[in-house]
């Protein structure tokens, strides 16, 4: 094979009618085999990676592999689509193989050699185990755990002296903060921008600053300047200080209260325990089990706390599930889910670990709902609109279970809560 002209990657991107702005241009021009990009919302960073990629597998070479990876499929098919997009539109004869049910695009590079993409989830550590990479993009990078990066990732670029392009809006001060705080200056090797949303020319300033007025100020902070800020986007705060407790067997004398969340696909049915002084004192978690077994279980564990009260979510399958706990003599209330209900459930706990008023087991004795809990977060969707949900593709099945056996606690009449991330105002006497 004849030695190809050096690939020049802006007279592609000119070719392919890409003009990068000034903050895309910095980033495509960066040399440094680990480059960390710490943008706002609608900076464009998606068409800034995919343009990186899909360069990437342009450069000659006999063979190349690269990936696209994401915390779920569908945040990583959007980098990975708008690759497929821009090949179709401009490079269709390079096109050697395309197979949607693989997220695999294998185009004929500068050389006459096979470059092969691929979308990955981290949902799965496991499938990113594998061969190693010449190139990898991580889109949405804060949200995924430190150990996937660090034990999944990085080693498939170490045989091939592979780059890592990591993108995302911050997340607090986890390890994407740690490996933004690299590229400043540490290790050469590394290079980071912090790149707030105003910096996209394309976008209007004046619709920017309207949203700082619309957004409580941490989140605008966050999401539009891209600063990082601890715990900015976490909606319950105290969880480790109200982590002192234990499970416990039930007590005589004692009043009991349980929460039930059914499992939706793949998601868990999780059953918790309160007393009444808030003190989580038991939770089953589980999935993939008959529902009568499930209800079997369920009732076993209620009854041997002094038959306690349940609140069940009744949407869907929680109420078939609802009538036969009932008709096994269970205390069981509905509670079904929609958006004004779910927030008035998480308001409730809220409030209760802002007052640190809820004790639950320590990180030791419960790891899973301290992650539910600490990973639950607000964000802001591409529509504009404030959620809180768990981050990434963590689950929530553990705080709605939760929040459902708070909810027997409430307050005796209508609370008056506003509600931000870092700021709550109450005025609400509690049940003795």
């Amino acid at each position: 094979m004849a030695k190809p002209k050096k690939f020049d990657k802006l007279r592609f991107f000119e070719d392919c009618g890409y003009q990068p702005h000034a903050g895309q241009l910095e980033v495509h021009r960066a040399t440094e085999p680990r480059r960390v990009v710490a943008c706002g919302v609608r900076w464009g960073k998606t068409y800034c990676a995919a343009m990186e990629g899909l360069a990437a597998a342009m450069q000659p070479a006999e063979r190349s592999v690269g990936w696209v990876v994401g915390p779920t499929y569908d945040l990583a098919d959007r980098v990975f689509r708008e690759i497929q997009v821009r090949a179709l539109e401009k490079l269709p004869h390079r096109i050697v193989k395309m197979k949607e049910s693989e997220r695999l695009l294998v185009i004929r590079n500068m050389a006459g050699g096979t470059s092969e993409i691929k979308a990955k989830s981290a949902e799965s550590p496991v499938s990113l185990l594998g061969e190693g990479l010449d190139w990898l993009i991580i889109d949405e990078a804060s949200r995924l755990k430190a150990s996937t990066w660090e034990s999944h990732l990085s080693q498939r670029l170490l045989d091939k002296k592979g780059w890592a392009l990591l993108i995302s809006t911050p997340k607090g001060k986890g390890y994407f903060h740690d490996l933004f705080r690299r590229g400043q200056g540490s290790d050469p090797t590394w290079r980071s921008w912090n790149l707030p949303s105003r910096t996209n020319p394309m976008l209007d300033r004046e619709l920017i600053e309207a949203e700082r007025q619309r957004l409580p100020e941490q989140v605008f902070q966050q999401e539009y300047e891209a600063k990082f800020i601890e715990g900015s986007g976490a909606v319950f705060r105290n969880v480790r200080e109200c982590a002192t407790g234990a499970f416990r067997e039930p007590e005589d004398g004692r009043r009991y209260f349980a929460g039930l969340d059914l499992a939706k696909i793949q998601d868990y049915t999780v059953l918790t325990i309160l007393d009444d002084k808030l003190n989580v004192v038991f939770v089953d978690r589980f999935h993939r089990i008959d529902w009568t077994i499930q209800t079997q279980r369920i009732k076993v564990a209620l009854d041997r706390y002094w038959h306690a009260e349940v609140f069940v979510d009744s949407t869907g399958c929680g109420d078939p599930m609802l009538e036969t706990l009932r008709r096994d003599g269970v205390r069981a209330q509905a509670y079904p889910f929609s958006q004004q209900s779910k927030s008035a459930l998480i308001d409730n706990l809220v409030l209760m670990f802002e007052q640190r008023k809820i004790v639950i087991p320590s990180p030791q004795v419960w790891p899973v709902g301290i992650d539910e809990l600490e990973n639950f977060e607000y964000s802001v969707t591409e529509s504009g609109s404030i959620r809180a949900a768990a981050a990434g593709s963590g689950h929530d099945d553990t705080v709605m279970s939760l929040a459902l056996a708070a909810w027997h606690r409430r307050p005796r009449q209508e609370s008056t809560i506003a509600l931000t991330p870092a700021i709550l105002f109450v005025n609400e006497a509690w049940e003795s």
